[in-house]
């Protein structure tokens, strides 16, 4: 086999690898593959029609992102968010988060600005369309967090918080119930959050995103505990 060739296939196989991740990633957030679910080499690669190695590459990285965990005499399976996970996982998310509302507060450029507040008024919109039922599942550049993130400017936040914990906060908020949410008094906060970047009111800015975090991590613990004592 020639180098070229061997380049070729693995470019092919780096690709592949990254669609599995991909998919494997949206199919635990959107709940196809439910919490607590076991994740079979052979099954999955059977099902999709790929061969085993680059599929064991995106599990590896799906696990790295904490969507996958690996329980000794059991094997991988999907991960289950209890309480004690995510109270910890806000508790991190406040106090990292606040520190990224600071740094937008100081790094944010103009375009960055006008980007958030087309995605509040995007959310406001939706919001007034389903009377305040739910809020978006959005991801990506059209998340407000995470854009927030983003304009801090700084690569360590953005690693732990879009790499390492993202995807773990998309799957409770994509498969939380709607009672779970309190999205006319979240839009509103996220507009105060917005308002105190834009006048490069670091100290504020932060004291608000915690502030808003802290509250949705109540609103999370009361809840759960309600289903577990109805249940």
């Amino acid at each position: 086999m020639n180098s070229v060739t061997s380049i070729d296939m693995t470019a092919k196989e780096l690709t592949k690898s990254a669609n599995l991740t991909e998919y494997l990633i949206e199919s635990i957030v959107n709940g196809s593959v439910p919490s607590g679910a076991k994740i079979s080499e052979p099954e999955l690669a059977k099902r999709l029609q790929v061969s085993r190695g680059p599929l064991r590459e995106a599990i590896m990285r799906v696990e790295g992102l904490g969507l996958i965990e690996r329980i000794p005499h059991v094997g991988a399976r999907v991960t289950t968010l209890t309480l004690t996970k995510l109270v910890e996982l806000y508790a991190v998310r406040e106090a990292l988060e606040g520190m990224a509302a600071r740094l937008a507060a100081r790094h944010i450029h103009p375009k960055e600005l006008q980007a958030l507040k087309t995605v509040l008024a995007a959310h406001s919109e939706h919001i007034e369309q389903v009377e305040g039922a739910s809020y978006f599942h959005q991801q990506g550049d059209f998340d407000f967090h995470y854009q927030i993130i983003k304009a801090s400017r700084n690569q360590q936040l953005t690693t732990l918080l879009c790499d390492e914990l993202y995807h773990l906060l998309r799957m409770y908020r994509f498969q939380s119930p709607r009672s779970h949410s309190r999205p006319t008094e979240a839009l509103q906060e996220h507009k105060f959050i917005l308002q105190a970047i834009e006048q490069g009111d670091e100290e504020l800015a932060e004291l608000l995103m915690r502030r808003h975090i802290s509250r949705s991590r109540d609103l999370i613990e009361q809840q759960i505990r309600l289903d577990e004592h109805s249940t």
